[in-house]
């Protein structure tokens, strides 16, 4: 297998979590894992000539994958 980055391996880790949740509320922790890893990503201050506009495009997403895990973790 090939050996995934810190933060696949975070999100993989989440999905498989040794605990026998329902296959909704896993999913839901590996997209919170995920939204926790992309914050990670973004650089505080942005260098990009997009600035605080690329900035808010990472947190918009962060935010969708956090809305999705709600509704998930409110399934079953």
């Amino acid at each position: 297998m090939t050996k995934l980055s810190p933060a696949a391996q975070a999100v993989l880790d989440a999905y498989y979590c040794d605990t026998p949740l329902p296959g909704s509320k896993r999913v839901a922790a590996a997209l919170r894992t995920a939204a926790d890893q992309a914050e990670n990503v973004h650089p505080a201050r942005p260098s990009t000539e997009w600035g605080k506009g690329w900035l808010e495009g990472v947190q918009d997403v962060v935010a969708g994958f956090r809305r999705i895990a709600d509704e998930l973790e409110k399934t079953q």
